[in-house]
């Protein structure tokens, strides 16, 4: 499906019909405009998601005691960055991986003594280390299914625990009806809740993924059930898979998602 299409289907009268007639011609990587992807990650929903994501990630902190920390695609730290902060225990060694230098830039001030690494997570774990705590928090659905699942098995055997948060999205056949039905209603949710950034919100962040996702060109997102993050974790190596609620969200409900190493 084109974006003139998908246009078409949410209708002249829709905030997501605007934004898309608007970014025709336009056809920018997801991370062509950070400042897009800092307005939606620190508005909207995001802002109770994270809040809940760090304390819950401090919490395990504090019980886990980890001696070091690998985050897997860390953004500009909002996630780890006040998760570290709250918690009472800190790991002695933190390796920080994100593929987008303008992201790693802004956390690098924020957390002293990290390691910091410009790096996809399947070049960076071609390193010969390992951890007693591995996260990644929305992240792992930016890769490929079939690179993750090496990037899932690399970690199985050098990893004591990992968590992820992730969506668990509602299973539908790609490019039925029902599923671009359901992407229309929910992204006309997502962009409504960012106010005066909505139009940087979409046509910096949400459109190029959205596009990705029907066109299947420049896709940047796989996401999957909670119940197919859990299937795949198990088939890379990990035991004891749980799956617990984390927050209501416009797009999918968060989860956690931990798992123990081989």
């Amino acid at each position: 499906m084109t974006a003139e299409e998908l246009a078409a289907l949410a209708g002249p009268d829709s905030a997501l019909g605007r934004e898309l007639t608007a970014y025709l011609g336009d056809s920018g990587s997801v991370y062509d405009q950070p400042s897009a992807f800092t307005a939606f990650i620190r508005g909207g929903g995001n802002v109770e998601l994270y809040r809940r994501l760090s304390s819950e990630l401090a919490a395990r902190y504090d019980s886990l005691k980890p001696s070091s920390l690998l985050d897997l695609g860390c953004g500009d730290g909002l996630a780890v960055v006040p998760a570290l902060e709250q918690a009472a225990w800190t790991p002695a060694r933190i390796d920080l991986v994100e593929p987008s230098a303008a992201l790693l830039d802004d956390v690098r001030p924020r957390l002293a003594g990290a390691r910091f690494w410009q790096a996809t997570a399947e070049d960076f774990l071609a390193r010969d280390e390992s951890w007693a705590f591995t996260q990644s928090t929305f992240a792992l659905q930016s890769i490929e299914p079939e690179v993750r699942a090496g990037v899932l098995r690399a970690l199985a055997s050098r990893t004591e625990r990992l968590v992820l948060a992730e969506f668990d999205v509602p299973e539908f056949i790609e490019g039925s009806p029902e599923h671009l039905r359901s992407l229309v209603s929910r992204y006309e949710r997502g962009i409504a809740e960012y106010g005066a950034d909505a139009s940087l919100v979409a046509q910096g962040f949400l459109l190029p993924i959205l596009l990705g996702i029907v066109s299947g060109e420049q896709r940047t997102n796989w996401e999957h059930p909670a119940t197919a993050w859990a299937s795949q974790l198990r088939a890379a190596g990990f035991t004891e898979v749980t799956v617990e609620p984390l927050a209501d969200y416009w797009w999918a409900p968060a989860v956690l998602i931990t798992a123990k190493g081989s």
